[in-house]
């Protein structure tokens, strides 16, 4: 049997998101605001689940609910975004590899860095002071070579232009 509509606790169990959700997703455009009931219920149309279905699997692969919101209100006025929903996704992609290609280099250096702190604990004895921290600093051949990933260049970049976000 199908449903003409949704209460708002019926649809979030069924979505498996919060009635709060719901709310939220009304608010930032991406879930109609729904009809109410004579007794005050919030009556979405049958149609919700499944946009909210679409909008958890598009935040679950690094949509942003701005970014759908956008989406959204540009098909209800019979544009036609899927070539940008494609180009946005491709940003996406690329700037999640940029973000893997930091943590690869970062994973590494790490790798290298307990290495060169395995054979420092090596030489010293139990309760003995071996300065692995102090290492950091003092340019251990790993820390010269490492080239400083990616996000933290932005980070800085964004400090220095006065972007940064506090």
């Amino acid at each position: 049997m199908q449903k003409d509509f949704w209460r708002a606790g019926e649809l979030a169990k069924a979505a498996g998101v919060s009635t709060d959700t719901l709310r939220h997703y009304e608010r930032k455009g991406v879930l109609a605001a729904p009809r109410r009931s004579r007794n005050g219920y919030r009556e979405y149309p049958a149609e919700a689940l499944e946009r909210v279905r679409l909008v958890r699997r598009a935040l679950s692969v690094g949509f942003t609910l701005d970014e759908l919101a956008r989406i959204i209100k540009a098909r209800a006025k019979g544009e036609v975004p899927c070539r940008a929903v494609r180009a946005l996704a491709a940003r996406k992609l690329a700037n999640l590899e940029a973000q893997l290609t930091a943590l690869t280099l970062m994973r590494d250096e790490l790798s290298a860095t307990l290495s060169d702190w395995d054979s420092l604990l090596a030489e010293k004895a139990d309760g003995e002071r071996a300065g692995l921290l102090e290492s950091l600093a003092s340019g251990s051949r790993h820390t010269e070579r490492a080239p400083t990933p990616a996000w933290r260049r932005r980070k800085s970049k964004e400090r220095m232009m006065g972007n940064g976000k506090r």
